[in-house]
């Protein structure tokens, strides 16, 4: 029998976030992953405390940043890899009224951090932007699948990842511990992004999910070491190369690229890049998403050595080591929750 304070189930940034507070605090734990969900595999990765879409500012950005960017550069030198990559974010703007919302929303002082006031004049002619650019301050690129894939070299090396299916029928709940096979834990989080869906302690959450899918582009004409968000973002990850996404699919709940995925990023990059690309990587994964666009994070309301740390949406990278920190002390120190990220938000 192995004893261990935890068992984790899945192996993205929600479970990686959780296994470093983990980790910080000498807790023994075991992974289980069987690299059924992409989500945070396929992420285009950006760190951006800003909704560029309506310019107003993400929720708790500050707040998850100072959490989230120590956290990244801990792992970098401790498994000597680099992840997180500094980089600008230019909004196109496609209208003098864009450009004033811009101005306005930078007198917020909320947002004041974040938005530079100096638009910044567009001098590439492989791209279209008569009204100029505005700049996103603090914000960069996460590199999810080196920090996945070498994440789970640490795990393997200390025999803490399990790569197989999870068989919630194996699981036995007693008053103080959990036991799968012939591990015995004190705890159970279950971080498995939409495969929460099958999972019967906490299928009833309002997940929704949302296909999200992404290109990689080689175009040696654009040379560009800046993100840009228009219609889609274009993000240089080297070599020529750039990551362009994303899509919204409500419907289609697979991680298999398609068509209409391709087409849509196509035509809506094609609006604003004028020099030619080639595809070279088509891409897809279902995030963890919720109505409210909030995290779903709590204990089970029967099972009190059950919890869920899922619903993580399209800002993972910044949102994991947060929400990662409050369970933590949640489950430690009995911290409550906030209301507007625990579970119970949906059932009380």
């Amino acid at each position: 029998m192995q004893n261990v304070e935890y068992i984790i189930v899945g192996c993205g940034l929600a479970s990686i976030a959780f296994c470093e507070k983990l980790r910080e605090h000498n807790q023994s734990f075991v992974v289980f992953d069987d690299g059924s969900q992409q989500s945070s595999r396929v992420a285009a990765g950006l760190y951006n405390p800003v909704i560029l879409k309506r310019f107003t500012e993400v929720w708790k950005a500050k707040e998850q940043l100072e959490i989230a960017l120590p956290v990244y550069k801990r792992i970098e030198e401790e498994l000597n890899i680099i992840i997180d990559y500094k980089l600008r974010i230019l909004r196109r703007f496609a209208s003098i009224e864009e450009q004033n919302k811009w101005f306005t929303a930078s007198d917020k002082p909320t947002l004041e951090p974040y938005l530079s006031t100096q638009l910044v004049e567009n001098n590439n002619t492989n791209i279209d932007a008569p009204f100029s650019f505005g700049e996103v301050l603090h914000a960069g690129r996460l590199d999810t699948e080196t920090l996945i894939d070498n994440y789970k070299v640490l795990l393997k090396s200390s025999n803490s990842l399990i790569e197989e299916p999870f068989d919630y029928d194996l699981l036995k709940i007693t008053n103080d511990a959990v036991l799968y096979n012939e591990i015995n834990a004190k705890r159970i989080i279950f971080a498995e992004g939409f495969g929460v869906k099958k999972n019967p302690f906490f299928n009833s959450i309002p997940l929704t999910g949302t296909k999200g899918e992404v290109l990689t582009i080689h175009a040696p004409d654009l040379n560009i070491d800046y993100a840009i968000k228009s219609s889609v973002f274009i993000i240089p990850i080297g070599s020529n190369k750039y990551v362009v996404g994303s899509t919204y699919n409500h419907s289609d709940k697979t991680n298999e690229p398609s068509a209409e995925g391709k087409a849509e990023l196509t035509s809506k990059l094609k609006t604003f890049l004028k020099c030619d690309f080639e595809i070279v990587e088509h891409v897809a994964g279902v995030r963890p998403t919720v109505k409210d666009r909030r995290p779903l994070v709590g204990v089970h309301p029967e099972y009190k050595n059950l919890y869920v740390l899922n619903g993580l949406g399209t800002r993972g990278v910044m949102i994991a080591p947060y929400v990662a920190s409050k369970l933590y002390q949640n489950i430690t120190n009995n911290i409550p929750l906030d209301e507007e990220i625990n579970i119970t938000r949906f059932t009380s």
